[in-house]
């Protein structure tokens, strides 16, 4: 309601009409000033108010040069209409993202909306704006949501989303949805996976995805052709721990130069049974991972000899050196064929992994020795805390656990057969 005006109509009228008169009786002869100072007097009007109206009304009625009444209403509305027009096309600018989609987004969507732009713009011209563009919402549906006590399903999401978060962030931010699933079931909380799904699609939270590896051991030339023979044949399962390993080296480019990192998996659980970081890519790299392997697996009490140890035709595995260490340990020397990849196909998806889940994300690294203590955390993540597929969603360790335990009833592998690391 607008506030009421300090003098009525008629009394403006009749101020005016004594004051016009006055000016217009010759024997008066009296200045502005003269006759809104006597009217004013007589009827209890501020004389510059007086004045201001007498003026206004020569300059309506066109004895007097100056902007009409008229005028100033249509410039006052144009103005008001610039201000709402700038005002709502601050608002869709703001609400481009969810509105570009076509469909109508959820109210929940909306809602957040307005309270990030409400002291900005007020909530009546936002839900007005984003209905005039076929977001229909009313205030009364704004301030609805807003004094509800929030539903169930909101109060359970946001538990999940904690759960979620959390888990994400403890597994180098790599898992995906199914991962995500499975290691909240292992903890104790049965969620569904289609929630998962939704929720970590709300929290803008993804699994990691490989790129291209790049290989890094350099095929032997000249001397005599090597003889020994691919074992494997791309078969890349086993049936029991230690039958047979895959090694291979990778590279991190570093600020201070090049890191060479070598592991050495085994086949049955995937585990990383030995590896080495090195500055330099001679055979001393390669050997030391397969020292690291052996020592591994003499610690836990197991036999290896006999095991089948498959590698490319590299330097660092066709040296001497490296030959007599596994004829030590009793190894069974596979080698794949030159300039093919997927011979060696399982310790090539390893690197693939070992570049997504730590070198990539974490990067750029600045020395090798930073390379070489997060390899260490991430081997020991691997081994003991990652799910992988390859082991019905079970850390390699305590698959291998299972399998001591449970010799007889061997545990059932949904991949085998299937190139997998995941």
């Amino acid at each position: 309601m607008p506030a009421p005006r300090k003098y009525p109509d008629e009394l403006r009228q009749r101020g005016v009409r004594l004051v016009t008169d006055l000016l217009e009786d010759p024997a008066e002869d009296v200045s502005m000033n003269v006759a809104c100072r006597r009217v004013g007097g007589q009827l209890g009007i501020n004389v510059d108010t007086l004045r201001g109206w007498v003026r206004q009304v020569r300059i309506d009625t066109g004895v007097a040069p100056g902007q009409s009444t008229d005028d100033r209403a249509k410039i006052r509305e144009l103005e008001k209409e610039v201000r709402e027009l700038r005002r709502a096309n601050a608002i869709l600018k703001s609400a481009s993202g969810f509105l570009r989609g076509g469909a109508r987004p959820p109210t929940a969507t909306v809602i957040d909306f307005i309270d990030a732009h409400r002291d900005e713009h007020g909530v009546e011209p936002i839900c007005t704006t984003l209905s005039e563009a076929d977001c229909k919402i009313a205030p009364s549906t704004y301030y609805a949501a807003k004094s509800r006590p929030p539903s169930a399903r909101a109060v359970s999401d946001a538990a999940v989303d904690e759960l979620i978060t959390a888990t994400h962030q403890a597994n180098y931010g790599v898992y995906g949805t199914r991962k995500i699933w499975k290691a909240l079931h292992r903890q104790g909380h049965p969620v569904a996976r289609c929630t998962v799904e939704r929720r970590m699609r709300a929290l803008g939270l993804t699994g990691a995805v490989r790129g291209k590896v790049t290989r890094t051991t350099l095929t032997a030339r000249g001397g005599h052709p090597d003889t020994r023979p691919d074992l494997l044949a791309r078969d890349f399962t086993a049936t029991a721990p230690n039958q047979r390993w895959v090694a291979d080296i990778t590279y991190v480019p570093t600020w201070s130069g090049f890191s060479y990192v070598a592991f050495v998996t085994d086949l049955f659980s995937r585990r990383i049974v030995g590896w080495r970081a090195s500055t330099s890519l001679r055979s001393d790299l390669a050997i030391d991972a397969l020292e690291h392997a052996l020592w591994t697996r003499a610690r836990q009490g197991h036999d290896t000899a006999g095991v089948v140890h498959h590698s490319d035709r590299g330097v660092q595995y066709l040296s001497i050196a490296y030959t007599e260490r596994l004829a030590q340990a009793e190894a069974v020397a596979s080698v794949g064929t030159t300039g093919d990849s997927y011979d060696n196909a399982a310790a090539e998806s390893l690197f693939g992994l070992y570049k997504t889940e730590l070198i990539r994300p974490h990067g750029p690294w600045r020395t090798h020795d930073a390379v070489e203590v997060a390899t260490a955390e991430w081997v020991d993540w691997f081994n003991h805390t990652r799910l992988h597929s390859w082991c019905n969603d079970r850390p390699p360790a305590e698959y291998e656990s299972l399998h001591y335990a449970h010799p007889q009833h061997p545990a059932e592998n949904p991949s085998a057969g299937k190139l997998s690391l995941h």
